[in-house]
């Protein structure tokens, strides 16, 4: 099969070896550009957690700064990979999503203890920062990384991208979809993909390329990529 990946070139290289490796056409195209944002000075110490919803917001983060014993809860299995890949060392995983991530938080953080800090993207799905002060527990948001819309893609892989429809496209964020619909509207090629499989991270993802005409549309977790192409 044909499989088209979205996220950046750092994000995507394990994927992308894992589908050639089982024999598929990979071909890759990133939708956002990611850059870092300087926050200034933060005494981590004055926390008693710390909260990902993203692997960025590990990349990006002044790690020498930072206990790696500090309880640190992720949004899902490759943000706890990240992690534990950094150094941390107390950490706990939700299923994927924000909304299991803000259970888990009230399961295993005693609001008594102390505050909570949430680093994160300058855009983000889901406003988990607020939802849990709504809870009780004092938590500050900081963002240390901004995402951009890439509007200029090569003209030569838009046209093999034309000659040879993806089977499946692997889209992962609400702002990826946008730069992924602007894509397809820009390139005109709406009425081509009729045979293609769209696999979104959340539904909120889905809605917003619910216009394109896509043979199938497929919800999934970071991690399960590999194992939804059974489905196909």
């Amino acid at each position: 099969m044909h499989i088209l990946l979205t996220r950046p070139l750092e994000d995507s290289l394990e994927m992308i070896s894992k589908l050639r490796f089982l024999g598929h056409q990979v071909s890759h195209l990133p939708l956002l550009e990611i850059q870092s944002v300087d926050y200034g000075i933060i005494n981590f110490a004055d926390y008693k957690a710390i909260v990902f919803t993203s692997a960025n917001a590990i990349k990006f983060l002044k790690l020498g700064d930072i206990d790696k014993k500090i309880l640190c809860f992720c949004v899902g299995a490759g943000t706890e990979k990240k992690a534990k890949k950094v150094g941390f060392q107390n950490v706990i995983s939700a299923e994927g999503n924000v909304r299991n991530l803000k259970e888990l938080i009230l399961q295993n953080f005693d609001k008594k203890n102390g505050k909570m800090i949430y680093v994160s993207g300058d855009t983000i799905s889901t406003e988990l920062d607020r939802e849990l002060l709504d809870e009780g527990i004092k938590i500050n948001r900081l963002i240390n990384y901004k995402t951009s819309h890439i509007k200029n893609f090569d003209e030569s892989f838009v046209s093999e991208l034309k000659a040879k429809i993806p089977d499946i496209v692997y889209i992962y964020s609400k702002n990826s979809a946008l730069s992924f619909l602007n894509f397809i509207k820009m390139n005109k090629v709406e009425n081509i993909w009729m045979d293609t499989n769209l696999m979104c991270i959340s539904e909120k993802t889905s809605s917003i390329l619910n216009e394109i005409k896509w043979k199938k549309i497929f919800l999934f977790h970071p991690g399960e990529e590999e194992f939804l192409l059974y489905k196909i």
